[in-house]
């Protein structure tokens, strides 16, 4: 079930709830330093250097270093095996990873939670690569976000014949970012309404499949969620075509 839009940019509040399944055959190492020798943050991804933070992966950092107390600067450095900010949750894998390992770098202990809610602030899907298997991300009502989180509705070994398979047409980066492309949705699809009022029920149906392990109600509600979601893009002023 897509996540598609934000109620709060800031704060990264979804307009709706979500779930996703967390691909272990993906991967990405991050390592995180914090030191007084370093003058300033600097991020390594696949060997290049970041040079433009479309993420905030800066701000992030910053707001690690605040909950933590701290105010030396960090190295981060990223491998991963997908290609970056090509779809499939890429950037968010990404971002979670390096949440957990600047929590533990500057001694901050979390409960997943906690680590969710955290993970959110600096990229909405990101808080659910933090959990394993099926995992949902809740809406939540609350204005300062303190029940929007992401949590395990069923782990890897509940439904162990389950598979996603990936193909690469291209490694190449959207040419407009998921971030960008849900505020314009947002702002202009006359759809809009019709999509908040029966995501809820999408959540419902597809995870009553999960739990049965009924791979045709997964399947089909979750191409029709795929579809709807495909269609409020096109209808977006101008049109997004992913």
């Amino acid at each position: 079930v897509k996540y598609w839009g934000k109620r709060d940019s800031k704060l990264i509040l979804p307009q709706n709830g979500s779930i996703s399944m967390t691909c272990d055959g993906l991967s990405t190492v991050t390592t995180v330093e914090f030191s007084p020798e370093y003058s300033q943050d600097t991020i390594i991804i696949n060997d290049d250097e970041l040079k433009k933070d479309e993420k905030d992966v800066l701000g992030h950092l910053e707001r690690i270093r605040n909950l933590a107390g701290i105010k030396h600067k960090a190295k981060v450095v990223s491998q991963t095996d997908f290609p970056v900010a090509a779809g499939l949750a890429s950037s968010a894998y990404g971002l979670a990873a390096i949440s957990l390992a600047a929590t533990k770098a500057d001694g901050l202990n979390l409960k997943q939670k906690d680590l969710t809610i955290l993970t959110r602030q600096g990229s909405g899907s990101s808080c659910r690569s933090i959990c394993e298997g099926f995992a949902e991300w809740h809406r939540g009502e609350r204005a300062d976000g303190t029940d929007s989180y992401a949590e395990t509705i069923a782990n890897k070994a509940h439904w162990p014949d389950f598979r996603m398979i990936a193909c690469i047409v291209t490694e190449a980066k959207k040419k407009v970012s998921s971030r960008a492309g849900m505020a314009q949705t947002v702002a202009t699809c006359p759809y809009y309404d019709g999509w908040l009022r029966t995501v809820t029920e999408d959540i419902r149906i597809i995870k009553e499949g999960i739990h049965a392990r009924d791979f045709s109600v997964v399947g089909k509600q979750s191409e029709f969620n795929c579809l709807k979601m495909h269609a409020l893009m096109m209808s977006t002023k101008p049109s997004i075509i992913y």
